[in-house]
């Protein structure tokens, strides 16, 4: 994508709209079990996966990164939607658990480098009670940091940050793509982000029937576009909506299109689509 910004190297920067909610108490992982998509119980301390929480329809509400400190601690680190808002809906099912949800005040950067301790599913604490994560990936290394340090604002870094994401195939889903999309529609088993055998979560039987019975028939697909089309815009192929874009950034898009499809010229918004492999290594 030579239009895009390339990342400065090594200095740390903003990144704004993440957000972290604390869950902690004695039924912690045991509440994040029974709630969340992924196997929450085969993490160990200090190790991170991807998750996220669902509709009884199973649609994705939000996408994060799940941390657990320790067995009365876990982190939900959330890319776009509210912790406050996500804490609000998930406190309906907390019954008679020992659990609280708590909204955290840490700011969240981003640094085109290698960690400095953390290494794949193993995140790393600072001696300030901040976290440093893995976000590497076959597009170079990447670290992100969770605490009270200040980053400085890069609009042309954060821009970077962002089609890396999507080139990885992690989708960023504003307020109108939350709660519109499967796991298997967002290609999520590329990032080992759901599980289909742990048990029983919202939206658990619409995920494990459409696995077991090989129904799946969207998935994620990565473009090169300039300018990127907004994410809810349709995508055309021969005058006729074929699908979504669920995801946009500088000059790239992620869009939900059949698995099996016809090739051919694309557009969305009037705006032409050429096709990019996803990149890996995202996966936890």
């Amino acid at each position: 994508m030579p239009d895009n910004p390339q990342p400065a190297p090594g200095h740390e920067f903003a990144l704004p709209g993440h957000a972290v909610l604390a869950i902690a108490g004695r039924d912690a992982v045991a509440f994040a079990q029974a709630q969340c998509m992924n196997d929450v119980a085969a993490l160990g301390d200090g190790q991170w996966q991807w998750n996220g929480w669902l509709t009884p329809k199973g649609r994705v509400v939000a996408l994060f990164a799940l941390l657990r400190h320790d067995a009365d601690t876990l982190w939900m680190l959330l890319p776009d939607a509210s912790a406050a808002t996500l804490a609000a809906d998930l406190q309906r099912f907390v019954f008679r658990s020992k659990v609280t949800l708590t909204p955290l005040d840490m700011p969240v950067a981003g640094r085109f480098g290698a960690p400095r301790q953390a290494q794949g599913i193993t995140f790393a604490k600072a001696g300030d009670g901040g976290v440093e994560l893995d976000m590497g990936g076959d597009g170079g290394p990447r670290t992100l940091r969770i605490g009270p340090m200040p980053a400085s604002i890069d609009a042309d870094a954060l821009a970077c940050w962002n089609v890396a994401d999507l080139a990885h195939g992690l989708p960023r889903l504003d307020a109108e793509q939350s709660s519109q999309w499967t796991p298997q529609q967002l290609s999520l088993e590329r990032l080992r982000a759901f599980s289909v055998k742990k048990g029983c979560y919202p939206g658990q039987e619409i995920v494990a029937r459409t696995h077991f019975l090989g129904q799946a028939k969207r998935g994620l697909a990565l473009f090169d576009a300039t300018p990127a089309p907004a994410a809810g815009s349709d995508v055309v192929a021969g005058g006729r909506d074929i699908g979504t874009v669920v995801s946009a950034a500088s000059g790239a898009c992620l869009a939900v299109l059949p698995l099996e499809r016809e090739p051919g010229p694309l557009q969305a918004e009037g705006i032409a689509l050429h096709d990019r492999p996803l990149l890996g290594g995202l996966a936890r």
